[in-house]
């Protein structure tokens, strides 16, 4: 996979991105964003801990390659903290992009000072056990959405999309037609005129009107 095209697709966002693929592959969570402003696109490291145990979170860390979005789930999502600054600080030495918890983060302002970027469902200090065998590298489901390891997860201010890998060059060439259709859209939107006429909703109301 052609590391310019994933960072293209960050470049990009997840609002262009999600619309360009179809609508596919939308993590449909609320996720905080710990470091704000922060963007990452990665092939995602994937992590299905026990139930509110993170055993496998430290059984991960040796084989996070550099760039990769480290992908944290559990059976059911709880507010049980997954990661923690010790971890992430793991994390960061083996040159992850960033990470994503389908769970809970604690120490966030250590997270911040570290600079890794961090989305989460939760932030709480419930710790974990560290008892239950998970998986590694599996299939895993967040916010609705399957996410194998080695496909791409694109995250940002308005939350994160997965990219399955065998797509992610039409994707990407979607994306790019969209965004230029948007910029040729904003330039008559600063010209004066209304989405309203310009997408043909007018015609539609006046037509469906009852």
């Amino acid at each position: 996979m052609n590391p310019n095209d994933i960072t293209r697709l960050s470049e990009l966002g997840v609002a262009t991105v999600y619309e360009a693929s179809g609508r596919e592959g939308l993590i449909d969570i609320p996720l905080i964003q710990i470091i704000p402003n922060s963007r990452v696109a990665g092939p995602a490291r994937t992590v299905l801990c026990g139930q509110d145990d993170n055993l496998m979170v430290h059984a991960i860390v040796e084989q996070i390659q550099p760039g990769e979005v480290l992908v944290l789930s559990m059976p059911e999502p709880a507010p049980v903290a997954l990661i923690g600054e010790l971890l992430a600080t793991q994390v960061k030495v083996r040159g992850a992009a960033g990470i994503l918890v389908d769970a809970s983060v604690r120490d966030v302002n250590e997270l911040v000072e570290l600079g890794l970027p961090v989305w989460t469902r939760f932030i709480r200090v419930r710790g974990a056990t560290k008892t239950k065998i998970g998986e590694l590298n599996g299939m895993v489901t967040v916010g609705g959405t399957q996410i194998a390891s080695g496909d791409i997860v694109l995250l940002d201010a308005d939350g994160g999309v997965c990219i399955r890998r065998e797509r992610v060059g039409a994707v990407l060439k979607a994306s790019e037609e969209r965004l230029a259709k948007e910029s040729a859209l904003r330039k008559k939107l600063l010209a004066g005129q209304i989405s309203y006429d310009l997408h043909g909703l007018r015609e539609y109301v006046e037509r469906n009107k009852t």
